[in-house]
C-alpha cells in the first residue's frame, strides 16, 4: 500500500528552493558588474557556483547513503549555506568573493540532488507524478524573477545578496519540515553503482547532460547583462526569465502525459533540438523582443522536458539504495561539470568573440549532444512500468 503523500511540505521546498535560484542567477551576473567585476571576473564566480556541484552532491550522497539519513544530511547542508551566504553582505573582494561561493555552493549544492532522491522515494510506484511537485519550483522561480526585476530597478541590484539570503533562509525552514521518506537504508552497493554507470545508454545520458548544461552556459552567466547592453530594463530581462520559466510550468503538467505518450528518448531529442533554435535566435535576432519572447518559450523544452525526462531516467537506471548517488551524479556531469565550463568558457568567448558567436557556439555544442542522444540512448516503452501507478 503506498503511503500519503506530503504533497504541500515537497511542493513548499521547490517553490522557495527555485525562487532563491530565482533571485541568485538572472541577478547575481548584475550585482557583480555593478561592483566593477569584469566579465571573465564574472564567469569565474559562475563558473565556481557551478562547478562545486562537481564535488559537492557526489560527498552529501555518499554520506547519506552510507549513514541512511538522507533528511539529516539534506537539513545540515540547508542551514550551511545561508550561513555561509551571510559574508557577501560585507561585500568582500575578488578573493573573497569566489571563495565564499566556493563554500556556499559547497553546502547549497548538497540539498536539491537528495532532495529530489527523498521526493521520488515518496513517490515510490507514481515517478511520473514528479512534475505535478517540482513545478512549484517554476513557479517560485517565476515569482522571483518577476518581482525582482522591478524590485532592482526600483532599488538597485545592491539589494541581491540580502533577497538571496532571505530565500535560503526559507529554504532551511521547509527542509526541516519535510518528513523522510520511508525505504532509504543505511549502505550501499557500491558494485552495483559502477555496473549501472558503465551501460552505454547510461553513459550516453549523462553525456548529453553535460553537454546540455554546457550549453547554458552564457545565459545563466551573461543573458542580464546581454539583455541590458541591448537596451532592455531590468523589468524587461525579469520577465523575459519569467516567461521562459512559465513556459516550463505548463510543460511540467503535461510531462507525465507525454512521457507516456512519446517517451523519454523522443521527448529528449525534441528538448535539445528546441535548445538549437533557441540559442540561434539568441545569438543573432536578440535585439527583436517578440523573437526573444519566442525563443523563451522554449525553455519549455530546454530545462523543463529535459530535466523532467531525465531524472526519470537516472531514477530508473540507479534503483532503491543508488537512489541517492544516481541524482548525485546527474547534479555533478550536468549542473556542475558543464555548467561550470561552460559559464568559464562563455566567460572567455564574451570579451574575444563577442555575444553572438558564444551564443552560436553553444547551440552546435546542444547539436553535438542531440547526436548522442540519438545514437546513445536506448528506445523505451512509451507506457508506465506494470509496477508504476496512475498519476492522479
Amino acid at each position: 500500500m503506498t503511503s500519503p503523500l506530503p504533497r504541500v511540505r515537497l511542493s513548499a521546498f521547490y517553490l522557495v528552493y527555485f525562487a532563491g535560484l530565482g533571485i541568485l542567477v538572472p541577478y547575481w551576473g548584475l550585482y557583480l558588474e555593478s561592483r566593477g567585476f569584469e566579465p571573465r571576473d564574472v564567469g569565474l564566480v559562475i563558473a565556481v557556483l557551478l562547478g562545486m556541484r562537481v564535488i559537492a552532491p557526489n560527498v552529501w550522497g555518499w554520506v547519506a547513503d552510507r549513514t541512511g539519513r538522507r533528511m539529516a544530511v539534506i537539513r545540515t547542508a540547508a542551514l550551511m549555506a545561508p550561513a555561509v551566504f551571510a559574508v557577501f553582505l560585507a561585500g568582500p573582494g575578488l578573493l573573497g568573493t569566489v571563495l565564499t561561493m566556493a563554500a556556499f555552493s559547497f553546502a547549497w549544492s548538497g540539498v536539491l540532488p537528495q532532495y529530489e532522491a527523498n521526493t521520488l522515494d515518496h513517490l515510490s510506484g507514481r515517478p511520473y507524478a514528479y512534475g505535478f511537485i517540482r513545478v512549484w519550483g517554476s513557479i517560485g522561480f517565476i515569482l522571483a524573477v518577476a518581482l525582482g526585476g522591478w524590485l532592482f530597478d526600483g532599488t538597485g541590484v545592491g539589494w541581491v545578496p540580502a533577497a538571496v539570503l532571505a530565500l535560503m533562509l526559507g529554504i532551511a525552514v521547509t527542509a526541516w519540515n519535510t518528513p523522510a521518506a520511508a525505504g532509504h537504508s543505511k549502505g550501499g552497493d557500491g558494485a552495483g553503482f559502477w555496473a549501472t554507470l558503465k551501460q552505454p545508454p547510461v553513459l550516453a545520458l549523462f553525456g548529453v547532460c553535460f553537454l546540455m548544461q554546457a550549453s547554458f552556459g552564457p545565459y545563466y552567466a551573461f543573458f542580464s547583462i546581454y539583455m541590458e547592453s541591448l537596451g532592455y530594463s531590468t523589468t524587461v530581462t525579469g520577465l523575459l526569465w519569467a516567461w521562459g520559466v512559465a513556459a516550463e510550468v505548463v510543460v511540467f503538467l503535461y510531462t507525465p502525459r507525454l512521457l507516456e505518450r512519446y517517451g523519454p528518448r523522443t521527448l529528449m531529442l525534441f528538448a535539445l533540438g528546441a535548445t538549437v533554435v533557441r540559442w540561434l535566435a539568441t545569438a543573432y535576432l536578440a535585439g527583436v523582443l517578440p523573437v526573444m519572447f519566442l525563443a523563451q518559450t522554449l525553455h519549455m523544452a530546454g530545462f523543463g522536458i529535459f530535466h523532467a525526462v531525465a531524472v526519470v531516467l537516472v531514477h530508473r537506471a540507479f534503483p532503491g539504495r543508488l537512489h541517492g548517488r544516481g541524482q548525485a551524479l546527474y547534479s555533478s556531469l550536468g549542473f556542475g561539470l558543464g555548467g561550470s565550463l561552460g559559464s568559464l568558457a562563455a566567460g572567455f568567448a564574451w570579451e574575444s568573440v563577442g555575444p553572438t558567436a558564444t551564443y552560436a557556439t553553444a547551440a552546435v555544442v546542444v547539436a553535438v549532444a542531440w547526436c548522442v542522444a540519438a545514437v546513445g540512448l536506448e528506445k523505451t516503452a512509451r507506457t508506465r512500468g506494470a509496477n508504476e501507478e496512475p498519476v492522479s
